[in-house]
């Protein structure tokens, strides 16, 4: 296909929020083409089903916060992401999000109301007015995934391939030409001149992480291997209220939006010693500030304590948030009457496939959207939200660019413009023999790659994922290609870490001086191609 065309066939991968907007977006607008919705596992399994907090979106005048505006928005998103935030990504994510919102209501997303009929609109960290809206209280991700998943199934120009894992593009003469997909034990070949990547994340390359089974870093490792540019690929946000039970289920920021504070092992509140915002400082301060806590303390963990938050009601906590009642009674805690004890965990990667503001890549015909994607937006660290809105209004802008005939690549493919670290694709260090298994990934990752870092403890990484191999090219399944997608992932992160000498956002090295920066900037490349 040439540039000026819209697509004939379409392959979309991924079914969280992103994917499944995409999607609906496509069969819209672009009723000719042949569109191909895969599911690496079941439609429901996504980041999106389990997300707990809500979606940041400045609604129309009348209907929005006294005093808020988009402007507003992008302002704290622009302030969150540190250093690295590109201006331009932050005003499109804003600008566009009541609109995003109006479409999830057309197709059937049950947001939460007021009793007098009205959205309701809560606060969360380092936003500047109360602009989140959820869905079921506490689980916001399940409420809207089920309706959009609900109308993609119901919409005939979408065929859905469940169980159906995409292991790599194919790319012919610098452009898309098809997918490889695993399905059913064998390899299958769709054709098509367009893919979106709307995989989700990696956070499966921590031993602490609040993510699925599925986060296993895919859509950034296969763009790689077709030549795709990536950017910021340091820039990992770890949660810093996870639940210190195996699995480390999430304990939303909305709990420390409506006033929840952390406590140490004294009950003594810590956060007012390391940010005037404390509790409601931004998600890598909150991070970095407990975990140099606890390295102080020689503890495990922190406690989140949410007692208050009941005094005058009791029942606020299982109303406000059920599934977070549920969960924690089901670990054997009391939250109405006692602190539960959380430590940080992986839980977003601000980095990703590069793109611009129409989830464009370096190759022709391949877009990226979500948090496979990185336009910039998130800077150096994500604001509280913003993450469903992201996958919303990128998705809509990428089917904009099809429909437009806007495929071929935009960005600039210059040889001389590389990330200091070096690397270009089918350059990382193919490793040696060793095998590996996941856990032993996971834990060198936590250990010297997680929410505090240095130079050391960063070659040693880098020293170890070398030595690992990928799997024998004889035992190929879903299991393998992902655990190969993971020591790609883990080996990129490590070096692009060790590249910036400098903390920023949630990249926090202890053998640089000062704290991370709060400053906007255009972001940086990791690696551009001429692919």
């Amino acid at each position: 296909m040439t540039s000026g065309r819209q697509p004939e066939s379409l392959v979309i991968a991924g079914t969280g929020i992103a994917g499944l907007h995409a999607a609906l977006t496509a069969a819209r607008q672009l009723p000719a083409a042949r569109i191909t919705l895969l599911a690496k596992s079941s439609l429901q399994e996504s980041n999106t089903w389990h997300a707990q907090g809500g979606i940041a979106a400045v609604l129309p005048q009348g209907q929005r916060s006294a005093g808020d505006s988009w402007q507003a928005h992008a302002r704290d998103t622009i302030r969150a992401g540190g250093s690295r935030t590109n201006t331009a990504a932050a005003e499109a994510l804003c600008q566009d999000g009541g609109a995003r919102v109006r479409s999830l209501l057309e197709s059937g997303a049950p947001l939460d109301r007021d009793a007098d009929g009205s959205l309701s609109l809560t606060m969360e960290a380092a936003h500047s007015a109360p602009r989140i809206l959820h869905s079921g209280g506490d689980a916001t991700g399940q409420g809207l995934a089920s309706a959009l998943i609900d109308a993609v199934l119901k919409e005939p120009g979408i065929t859905v391939l469940q169980y159906a894992y995409l292991t790599d593009v194919v790319v012919r003469a610098g452009k898309i030409a098809g997918a490889t997909v695993l399905m059913g034990g064998s390899v299958q070949h769709i054709p098509a001149d367009a893919v979106v990547l709307a995989t989700g994340g990696a956070g499966q390359l921590y031993e602490r992480n609040t993510n699925p089974e599925v986060a296993t870093a895919d859509g950034v490792a296969i763009a790689w291997r077709a030549g795709a540019a990536l950017a910021d690929l340091e820039f990992f946000q770890f949660h810093p209220t996870s639940l210190d039970v195996p699995g480390n289920p999430l304990i939303s920021e909305a709990v420390r939006g409506e006033g929840a504070v952390l406590l140490d092992s004294a009950g003594e509140r810590f956060m007012t010693e390391y940010h005037p915002d404390a509790e409601l400082a931004p998600r890598d301060v909150v991070s970095r500030s407990i975990m140099r806590h606890l390295q102080r303390t020689g503890e495990r963990h922190v406690y989140l304590d949410a007692r208050a938050l009941g005094r005058n009601r009791p029942e606020f906590l299982a109303e406000r948030f059920p599934t977070l009642d549920g969960l924690t009674a089901k670990h054997g805690f009391d939250w109405t009457t006692e602190p539960i004890p959380v430590v940080p965990a992986a839980h977003y990667w601000m980095g990703g496939v590069r793109t611009d503001l129409y989830g464009r890549t370096s190759v022709e015909g391949l877009f990226a959207v979500g948090e496979a994607a990185c336009t910039g937006v998130h800077g150096a660290n994500r604001l509280a939200s913003n993450s469903l809105l992201e996958g919303l209004v990128f998705a809509e802008r990428a089917v904009e660019a099809m429909t437009s005939g806007l495929i071929a690549q935009q960005l600039e493919t210059s040889d001389s413009a590389t990330h200091p670290a070096g690397l270009r694709p089918h350059e990382l260090p193919e490793g040696r023999t060793t095998p590996f298994n996941r856990h032993e990934l996971q834990h060198l990752m936590w250990e010297h790659a997680g929410v505090i870092r240095n130079s050391a403890g960063l070659e040693t990484a880098a020293r170890q994922l070398n030595a690992w191999s990928a799997l024998a090219q004889d035992s190929r399944t879903v299991r393998d290609h992902e655990d190969e997608n993971l020591l790609t992932a883990a080996r990129l992160l490590v070096a692009a870490a060790a590249a910036r000498e400098d903390s920023c956002g949630a990249h926090y090295r202890t053998d640089s001086p000062g704290e991370p920066t709060h400053t906007a900037e255009t972001s940086r490349p990791y690696a551009r191609t001429s692919a």
